[in-house]
């Protein structure tokens, strides 16, 4: 059966042979084995299970948490020839139904499920009537409260067994430690599971941290030595905006990427990112789905991620082409507290969490007893506004009642765009020739849109936008000025969030039995951030060790090129040798202290140390721009 699978692996994804443990595990699956795969970011987990399912006769049913990682595999398999199915949220019953049944008829080699649909009792049905051959349980740390994308719902996942007793099971993670290894054998009785763990270490990848108040220049410094594609996570929208304006001023090629972008942005931003027509994304951890790209030289986290096991998936996007690559984590002490205080407000208390509950309902006007399965657009910032919240909060309560299956939260930006010019044909065409830069869009809209004249019509701002050659906010501002003008009514509604309702409604019924959950997710949450800030501030011990160490992997082997290795090289020189250089340094023009750090490559505090010496002794002098020169 191996000889099939590598000729699978051929013939569907163009490669010539397994990596890692992908063929030991394939193996294992085929010969009917439970299976627990624990590989690194790019480790190849997906062909671990999609490769044997083409090999056996029958579908492989897959859960996986996030419905863009789930439309992500799916396209991916559907450009391959691989008839593939995905159930997520908010497909009408009688379509859910028709789904089934070409899955059960239609000769189909996948089916994608979100692990809510486990509880319905119609895909159980079917599940039961189909010739499963594998199930497939991705991202599988969801499974444990201590994993950092616990979803009480993946819990459900155990199940699938009495639905096909004798079917084997594959659980992936690329992110475990052994307490959450534990935590998916026991909740998927998998006791006789074999377990592969390739190694987390990426020896081509120099991790660092450095400690910097000028953050910035800091970065700017970086990217003026790494001319290759970078990515920049940072935490907040408004910061991944603000960074990449301010970072444009330097380089071309600099674009950002957050969650609250249209569908239709996302992609061409992504697309422009990968064909190499942009340099640099800064980006929330938003920034995942489809990253695939070999050429990533660096990984800048310009703050403190919220769990390490975040951090090491997001740096893991670098070097994956095997060349050399670097993960910076830059952060100060103002970083550390602003951390602390924004894990604070992420994690909502049970009466807030209730409040916005109720909230919600009102909002969608939602009965009692009723909303199950009901899909709606928000807009958050208008949603908060009408009853006075705060919006982190409430994002935070929302995510809270998504991981605990209450509802389900998609982050995706859409819009509602619609036009009525009022004005006359020869009163408009009047009003284009005094706003002649406006006539390209104008005669666009009519000779796009028919009936604009006569009734509200809905258009779409990217086509026109394709079309006139312009940005999409040059649109939107176009047609405002129209509106304004009083030649026509435009109407624009955009909603950042997309909400399905998983219960009926029934208030503190439906909130109370997640208050364990909450404090549980709250410790977790907490001494997720803890062994970060430890990560940030352990100077002593090598990055790659301390890394592999919070994942399970015993090693004293140091990697000799992080910031710690080096420092430790580097403090082998002789205080003279650091003297003499920065005297030679000098000799040719005056330098400021962080030139000087910079140059020298030596630690602040002991150029800082030596720099007040020779001005003591009169061998340097401070010039008015804060320099330093020889006397």
């Amino acid at each position: 059966m191996m000889a099939t699978a590598e000729g699978i692996l051929q013939k569907y994804w163009g490669h010539s042979q397994f990596r890692g443990s992908q063929a030991a595990v394939i193996e294992a699956l085929l010969d009917g084995q439970d299976v627990l795969a624990l590989l690194p970011t790019g480790g190849g987990k997906s062909v671990c299970f999609q490769v044997p399912a083409m090999v056996k006769e029958g579908i492989c049913v897959v859960i996986s948490p996030l419905v863009a990682l789930i439309e992500d595999q799916v396209q991916s398999l559907k450009a391959k020839g691989i008839k593939a199915i995905a159930l997520t949220g908010g497909i009408p019953a009688k379509e859910v139904d028709m789904l089934l049944d070409n899955c059960i008829h239609g000769n189909y080699k996948f089916l994608y499920l979100s692990p809510e649909r486990i509880l319905n009792p119609l895909v159980q049905e079917r599940l039961q009537q189909m010739p499963v051959n594998f199930f497939a349980i991705d991202e599988a740390h969801c499974i444990s409260e201590w994993g950092h994308d616990f979803r009480p719902a993946y819990r459900d996942c155990v199940l699938l067994r009495e639905l096909h007793p004798t079917v084997p099971f594959i659980a992936l993670t690329a992110t475990a430690t052994a307490t959450v290894t534990e935590d998916i054998l026991t909740n998927l009785k998998m006791s006789e599971a074999t377990v592969y763990k390739d190694s987390f270490r990426r020896k081509n990848i120099t991790f660092s941290v450095l400690h910097k108040e000028a953050k910035e220049q800091t970065l700017r410094q970086m990217l003026t030595k790494t001319p290759a594609s970078a990515i920049v996570y940072v935490r907040s929208r408004r910061e991944a905006q603000r960074l990449a304006e301010s970072l444009g001023n330097h380089f071309k090629g600099v674009s950002y990427f957050h969650g609250g972008l249209s569908t239709f942005e996302k992609k061409e931003r992504l697309q422009d990112w990968l064909k190499d027509r942009l340099r640099v994304i800064v980006a929330t951890n938003a920034f995942g789905m489809g990253v695939d790209k070999a050429n990533v030289s660096l990984v800048v986290h310009y703050e403190l991620p919220d769990s390490l096991e975040n951090y090491y998936q997001e740096a893991g996007r670098a070097g994956r082409n095997g060349t050399e690559a670097h993960a910076v984590l830059v952060t100060n002490a103002a970083d550390r507290e602003r951390s602390k205080k924004m894990l604070q407000h992420s994690l909502p208390d049970m009466e807030t969490i209730k409040h916005v509950y109720r909230k919600l309902n009102s909002y969608f006007q939602i009965a009692y007893q009723e909303g199950q399965e009901g899909q709606y657009d928000l807009n958050l910032t208008h949603f908060c506004e009408q009853y006075s919240l705060s919006p982190n909060k409430t994002f935070a309560a929302i995510k809270v009642l998504d991981q605990n299956g209450i509802l389900s939260l998609q982050d995706r930006a859409t819009e509602f765009t619609s036009i009525y010019i009022t004005a006359s044909k020869h009163g408009l065409f009047q009003w284009i020739e005094t706003h002649p830069k406006m006539g390209v869009l104008v005669q666009q809209i009519l000779r796009t849109y028919g009936g604009v004249f006569d009734m509200d019509t809905k258009i779409n701002l990217q086509l026109l936008q394709k079309k006139t050659g312009t940005s999409h906010q040059e649109v939107h501002e176009a047609l405002v000025k129209l509106s304004q003008d009083g030649l026509s009514e435009y109407h624009f509604q955009q909603h950042d969030l997309r909400l399905l309702f998983l219960k009926p409604r029934e208030d503190d019924k439906t909130i109370y039995p997640i208050a364990t959950a909450v404090k549980k997710l709250a410790a977790s949450k907490q001494s997720k951030l803890a062994a970060v800030l430890r990560y940030g501030q352990d100077d002593s011990r090598c990055r790659s060790i301390q890394l592999l160490e919070y994942f399970g992997e015993a090693t004293n082997e140091d990697c000799g090129k992080c910031d710690v290795c080096r420092s430790r090289l580097k403090s082998t020189n002789t205080e003279r040798d650091l003297k003499e250089a920065i005297i030679a340094a000098l000799g040719k023009e005056p330098k400021s202290s962080r030139d000087l750090v910079q140059l020298l490559e030596a630690p602040e505090s002991k150029v800082i140390a030596l720099l007040r010496e020779l001005l003591e002794n009169g061998i340097l002098t401070l010039n008015e721009n804060n320099c330093y020169d020889l006397t």
